[in-house]
């Protein structure tokens, strides 16, 4: 039976990219003949030192404690099949432990979603942001037996160091996250819910969209509300918001009273190789979603069919309005976008490709 080492940082059921990229996978593998392991550095007692500001003694304590699990692995190499890397296998700016996996007999997959070759490095270690390199996203791919890219803006940059360069969405499990039973927007005379989705790592890409929020709210008053999910310490009292914790017990529930589902973004290198899984989201719980323009984006909104796109912010307040002014509208954009999704970013449309691709890659 192959079997799979998955590299990360963070443990199972904690990070986004990790559970969307591979841990949703793990029991069609294992049903396809696939054994597997996890290997990560970050426990949950050590996430809130390792994510707030100061706390360097205990942050180079999870360091040498990191390296010793990456020392390990690297001696145990030889029993898997296959090392599955998400993103990378250590915090710092070195590759050394992904070239190590890739020297053994052990095939070498690197996993990425977004354009981690840039500069990017949360709020509270920007003071250890000179630890952080560039070179290490292509050094990884350089040495990779085959490369999994969330989009083709990703697969371009890879392509650049590595051929056997292979494009697999981030994905939803259509079977979890279901539209709610209840009216279509306005018809309870409630507030229509516009919402967002995200964490205090991209809280900055939804202040982008205040100035549209903000106007929203001065047209339609109290006909509309706002909710925002993944960072319980925003709040906005213009928009009468208080953000709430993200929960996985209750992430899909959270998300059911959504009428609106939102996905600002500035227009970027880094936004550009986003692999719209927030909107992808909203769409599968057959929310009508106005994401940017931008990056991927494109390739899933077919405009006014089953989400929209917006660039401007008169852009974004006109399409915003129709929704909020059309219930009917907006049930028609919302059923064809959770078709969207069922059809090319499910994890029913994908799940082959990874027991097709893993094999390949035991063939070479």
């Amino acid at each position: 039976m192959p079997s799979i080492l998955f590299v990360s940082l963070h443990r199972p059921d904690r990070s986004p990219s990790q559970r969307f990229r591979y841990e949703q996978y793990l029991d069609y593998l294992a049903a396809n003949g696939f054994d597997y392991d996890f290997s990560y550095l970050i426990t949950a007692e050590d996430d809130q030192p390792f994510y707030s500001k100061g706390n360097y003694l205990k942050k180079l304590q999870i360091l040498l404690k990191s390296i010793e699990i990456r020392l390990f692995d690297v001696a145990m190499a030889g029993r898997y099949d296959i090392i599955f890397v998400q993103r990378e296998a250590f915090m710092l700016g070195t590759a050394i432990f992904e070239k190590l996996y890739a020297r053994s007999k052990a095939k070498l997959v690197f996993d990425f979603d977004d354009s981690i070759w840039l500069h990017n490095v949360s709020e509270a270690n920007k003071v250890l942001g000179f630890l952080k390199s560039g070179n290490k996203t292509k050094e990884i791919i350089k040495v990779a037996a085959m490369v999994f890219a969330g989009n083709q803006y990703l697969a371009d940059y890879a392509l650049q160091y590595n051929p056997n360069v292979k494009i697999v969405p981030t994905t939803v499990d259509t079977d979890k996250f279901c539209p709610a039973n209840n009216l279509s927007v306005g018809e309870d005379k409630k507030p229509i819910e516009i919402g967002w989705t995200g964490s205090f790592s991209t809280i900055e890409h939804l202040r982008f969209g205040l100035p549209v929020l903000y106007q929203i709210k001065e047209k339609y008053g109290e006909k509309v509300s706002f909710k925002v999910i993944g960072d319980s310490n925003f709040a906005d009292p213009i928009l009468g918001i208080q953000g709430i914790a993200w929960n996985s017990a209750t992430e899909v529930i959270d998300l059911q009273s959504i009428a609106i589902g939102i996905m600002p973004l500035p227009d970027n290198e880094w936004t550009k190789g986003k692999c719209g899984f927030k909107g992808l989201t909203y769409m599968s719980l057959a929310i009508p979603t106005v994401m940017a323009a931008v990056g991927v984006n494109n390739q899933i909104i077919s405009e006014g069919q089953n989400g929209f796109l917006a660039t401007t912010e008169q852009e974004w307040i006109e399409k915003l309005s129709l929704l909020i002014e059309n219930p009917a509208r907006c049930q028609q954009i919302g059923t064809a976008g959770r078709q969207t999704v069922i059809e090319s970013y499910s994890i029913f449309s994908q799940r082959d490709k990874y027991v097709k691709y893993f094999r390949e890659v035991l063939a070479q």
